[in-house]
C-alpha cells in the first residue's frame, strides 16, 4: 500500500474532482490496494447497480475489453459504461465470484472464476453460471481492470470443476 499513499496526492492534485468517474477512480484508487479489492468493489457494484463504482474499476486505457455471455467484443470505456447501464436497466446483476483461480506477478493479475448469479424468474428463483476471466494491471492510480471475459457455464461443468478442485490449506 505504500505505493498508494505516495502516488495518490500528486494524481489528486491534477484531475478535476468535481467529475463524478473521476471522484469514484480517487475513491476506488484508495481503496484498491490489490487486484483482489478492485475485483470485489466490481462485483460489489454489479450487486448494487453502481455504474460510477464499476466503472471506477476499469483502467484509463481506451483498449480495455469487456465480453458479455454469448454477447461482442467491447471495446473503449464508452462501449463498456453503455453495455453495463443497459443492463443496470433491468435492476442489479447478483454476481458472486466462486472458486476463483489466480495468477499474479508485480504489474498484472489474471483471476478465472465461476460467477454464480442469482436470477429472479417469473416461476422463482433459479442459478446461472458464468465462467469467466478478469484481468487487472498495476497503473499509477492503483490496480485496475483491463479485460473482463465471460461465458455460459453450466450447472454440470460448474459441478465437475468445483469436485475436480483440491482443497486448499492455509
Amino acid at each position: 500500500m505504500p505505493f498508494l499513499r505516495h502516488s495518490y496526492p500528486r494524481y489528486a492534485s491534477s484531475v478535476n474532482k468535481n467529475n463524478p468517474l473521476t471522484k469514484a477512480k480517487l475513491r476506488a484508487a484508495t481503496v484498491g490496494g490489490s487486484a483482489d479489492e478492485i475485483e470485489a468493489a466490481f462485483y460489489e457494484a454489479l450487486q448494487t447497480g453502481d455504474i460510477e463504482r464499476l466503472m471506477a474499476c476499469w483502467s484509463d486505457d481506451e483498449e480495455v475489453v469487456c465480453v458479455h455471455p454469448g454477447g461482442p467484443r467491447l471495446v473503449g470505456l464508452e462501449n463498456i459504461r453503455q453495455s453495463f447501464e443497459t443492463m443496470f436497466s433491468n435492476g442489479t446483476i447478483a454476481a458472486h465470484p466462486e472458486h476463483v483461480r489466480k495468477v499474479e506477478t508485480v504489474t498484472s493479475a489474471m483471476h478465472n472464476l465461476v460467477e454464480r448469479i442469482e436470477l429472479t424468474m417469473p416461476d422463482g428463483p433459479q442459478l446461472a453460471f458464468v465462467l469467466t476471466t478478469n484481468v487487472y494491471v498495476r497503473t499509477a492510480q492503483g490496480w485496475r481492470m483491463v479485460a473482463h471475459h465471460a461465458s455460459p457455464g453450466t450447472t454440470q461443468e460448474i459441478h465437475a470443476r468445483a469436485d475436480a478442485m483440491p482443497p486448499v490449506l492455509h
